[in-house]
């Protein structure tokens, strides 16, 4: 008999410690753990940033990406088979300066050291990143209610809080889209707010199937825990609903450089009426592979979206936009103050306001031209404004932006 009852504590001791074991796995601090090391992979070397950053140089074959179930046995692509041709020289992208110095665009974790060949360069998430989101599930990822600008119901653009300022094309297939872009430090008013001036390669419609890839620089508190001004990336096949997230923060996009992060902070940026400095982006879909890669300045390929993530996209775009878009979260009809791109007006024009030039698209030969009938598109000009324009050496240019809450602005 007492045997028997050794045994029954026994098992009860057992069971009890399995629930326990069961309650610590299920915890919100488990479940944070877990998330965090699916995020952030084995490291051969950690670089600490002085904006607060880590970056981890991680194996090129063992980023994110290859998380992907159709990407387990994938072959990378160490460079593009096709680069498209241009019409305008890039060298003096990211030196651009209105007072004569140069000073080379650089992202602030170079100066802590650089990434061996071989790996790529991933900022390490934070405890505290995974805290800030809504939820972890839906950490790195726009809220599916985004709207977009060309949405045909206008009603969608207030109820999703979303602002824009933007050139646009459509009406033709899209093989790619280039832009040089002007780069500052937008006031955000909210945490849960953010400023970005970006260019969208859309393919679909504005419901549910939309497909987008988007790059640019954004200012994002919520994101990112600073007011930095950061290179991003964004990607979606189905309207930012389960699908694609910021950088490289779920599978997809394939990085192959080694010397630029994404969601790492650039330096330096503009200053009003002061220096002024620019970043080029290209994306692109190669040919034969049919991937769409991504390009920084002149010198950085820095990897591709494969076909296969997308459905409208894996044929081309049928919209490019480039230009600036901010979240307005304020209740009540109050307007937000956050700031699109300097903060200024259009009608200031240069060093003052802020400005995409050299706006290009890629044809079916895969060269880059001029963009035909640009439109341009704001909802509220009193709060955020675009004004376009073409000459020799900016070619298709426009300047964009406004400090959003004013006595014009309520």
């Amino acid at each position: 008999m007492a045997t028997a009852r050794g045994v029954a504590c026994l098992l009860v001791a057992v069971i009890c410690l399995s629930c326990a074991a069961a309650a610590v796995a299920r915890s919100p601090v488990a479940r944070v753990h877990r998330h965090l090391k699916r995020l952030n992979k084995p490291a051969v070397k950690s670089i600490e940033s002085p904006d607060g950053d880590i970056i981890d140089c991680v194996p090129i074959s063992h980023q994110p990406a290859f998380d992907h179930p159709f990407l387990k046995n994938h072959t990378i692509q160490m460079r593009p088979d096709y680069h498209p041709d241009g019409l305008y020289d890039d060298s003096k992208s990211e030196t651009t300066s209105s007072t004569g110095g140069e000073r080379p665009m650089v992202q602030l974790w170079h100066q802590g050291g650089r990434c061996p060949e071989g790996t790529v360069p991933i900022r390490r998430t934070k405890r505290d990143d995974l805290l800030r989101a809504s939820s972890m599930r839906r950490y790195g990822r726009k809220r599916h209610t985004v709207a977009n600008p060309m949405s045909v119901d206008p009603n969608l653009l207030n109820e999703g809080g979303h602002q824009h300022a933007i050139a646009y094309v459509q009406g033709d297939k899209y093989y790619g889209a280039k832009a040089t872009i002007n780069v500052w430090t937008p006031k955000i008013e909210q945490p849960n707010e953010f400023s970005l001036s970006q260019l969208w390669i859309l393919g679909g419609s504005f419901g549910e199937d939309l497909n987008s890839i988007e790059a640019g620089w954004q200012v994002s508190p919520d994101l990112y825990g600073d007011n930095n001004t950061r290179l991003f990336t964004y990607w979606t096949s189905d309207a930012y609903q389960a699908t694609g997230c910021y950088n490289i923060l779920c599978a997809g996009f394939v990085q192959i450089n080694s010397e630029i992060a994404m969601g790492a902070s650039i330096f330096p940026v503009s200053g009003y009426a002061g220096s002024q400095y620019d970043i080029s982006i290209m994306i692109w879909k190669d040919p034969k592979e049919g991937n769409w890669w991504m390009q920084f300045g002149k010198d950085y390929v820095l990897g591709y979206w494969p076909s296969f993530l997308f459905s409208y996209l894996a044929d081309s775009a049928s919209m490019i936009e480039w230009g600036g878009e901010v979240v307005n979260s304020q209740l009540d009809g109050v307007h937000t103050s956050t700031q699109m791109g300097s903060g200024h007006f259009p009608e200031e024009g240069f060093s003052k306001a802020s400005y995409f030039k050299n706006i290009q698209v890629v044809d079916s030969t895969n060269d880059l031209r001029a963009p035909k009938a640009v439109a341009t598109f704001t909802e509220q000009p009193n709060c955020y404004d675009v004004q376009n324009g073409n000459n020799g050496d900016w070619g298709t240019y426009f300047y964009y932006g406004g400090p959003g809450r004013s006595s014009n602005c309520q």
